[in-house]
């Protein structure tokens, strides 16, 4: 099976010794996604809900340079700093996937890169 290696230019480089995302057949794993902005990449949003949007911005950007869209996901694993976040972050989720939900796990952790409050890393099919 080949792997090759998904970069964006459309989202913020990747910090450390890591890929965007991998793709292995028709299956693309991404890193864990951050609120970052492109252009500054600086953390977007003070917010929850801010944050949560700019991360499935980001995803999607990333899933678009592996020809899939957010439709494709099958699977998500969404990292928040408080757990008391999860009705704000669900209300953007819910918007971003449309019914078409992939199946997912939602996780409190102590921290997260750059002081983030959500951090979202994904499986899609194609």
């Amino acid at each position: 099976m080949e792997r090759k290696i998904i970069a964006s230019e459309s989202v913020p480089k990747a910090v450390g010794p890591y890929s965007q995302a991998v793709q292995a057949g028709n299956v693309v794993y991404t890193s864990g996604v951050l609120p970052l902005d492109t252009v500054t990449g600086q953390v977007a949003g003070g917010d929850v809900k801010t944050q949560t949007e700019k991360v499935l911005e980001n995803l999607e950007s990333t899933l678009k340079a592996a020809g899939m869209g957010l439709e494709h996901v099958v699977k998500t694993t969404v990292f928040l700093t408080n757990l008391a976040d999860f009705a704000d972050m669900n209300d953007v989720y819910d918007k971003a996937f449309k019914a078409s939900y992939p199946a997912r796990t939602t996780v409190q952790v102590v921290a997260l890169p750059r002081g983030v409050m959500v951090e979202i890393e994904a499986v899609a099919v194609k």
